[in-house]
Formats: structure tokens, sequence, C-alpha cells
């Protein structure tokens, strides 16, 4: 069975698109072979490892098992969206500490931490790093996320 092709509105980085596309496409899909929006990563494609986890109306969310039309008329940020008026200071964070050994996970647990920390900017590593469990980083740079997230937790408050 052919899934339906239908049109869809999606506000990605602040900017309005229209897709046309089977209503089951996954929105990592979109992000990257239509809008060309490479940071977010396919890693599993079953929604358990986190390297595409992007924010959607506030919330992390994995958009490899995320259908499109599930995001119909949402707010989507990606990694790109961080840094369009210069680099975020989360990410100046994560560069300083040199928390990405290969990099493929960070741009999923970074926009993670800033979900988390944009709706609570009050908590602590440890809670952070407990709401990291559902992003994985297979090259042990865990401590070094970490360090770069208590640097910016103490930047800004």
């Amino acid at each position: 069975m052919h899934a339906l092709t239908n049109k869809y509105k999606i506000n990605v980085n602040g900017q309005p698109h229209e897709i046309e596309s089977d209503e089951d496409t996954p929105l990592l899909y979109i992000l990257r072979n239509d809008l060309k929006l490479k940071g977010t990563k396919f890693g599993c494609g079953d929604g358990i490892c986190g390297a595409c986890t992007v924010i959607m109306d506030g919330l992390p969310i994995f958009s490899c098992d995320t259908p499109i039309w599930s995001a119909d008329g949402k707010n989507i940020e990606t990694i790109e969206g961080l840094s369009v008026n210069g680099i975020h200071p989360l990410q100046e964070e994560m560069i300083d500490e040199q928390a990405g050994q290969c990099g493929y996970c960070l741009s999923g647990i970074t926009m993670r931490i800033k979900a988390l920390l944009d709706k609570n900017p009050n908590q602590t590593v440890d809670e952070v790093a407990e709401q990291l469990d559902r992003n994985l980083c297979r090259c042990g740079s865990q401590s070094r996320i970490l360090k770069a997230v208590e640097n910016y937790i103490e930047k800004v408050s």
C-alpha cells in the first residue's frame, strides 16, 4: 500500500517551508534531503540512539521516527538553527571542552540539552545527565559533554 502524498507546512529554524511528501516520510529525511540540513544525523533509524534529535515545539524528538504528518504546522529547530546569529554559547562550550570525539552524536545531544535547559534553566548537571540517557555516544565523550553543560549552566545562571 502506498502512503498518501500531501502538502505539509513546517517552520524550520524560523523559515517557513511547504513540503510535498508521503505522509509517513520521516522528518529526518525531509530535513536532510529536501531542506539540505545535514547537521541532523541518521543513526539507528529506530528512535533509539538520538543522533537525529531536533526540537519540535520546544520538545526534543527523534526525527528518524517522526512522520512528516505529525510535524505539520510545527516549529522545528535543528543544530543549524543554533548558529544563525553566530555560534550559540552551548556550542562554544562543546568546542572549548572538546566534547565531540567523532562528533556524530553531538548535534543530537546538543539539541536535547538546549531543549531541556530552555524549558528549565535551573537544572543541575546531574539532572541533565540523567535525561541524556536517550542519546548514545559511542566514543565515550560523556564526561567532556557534561563539563561543557556545567560551564554553560554557570554562564547562563
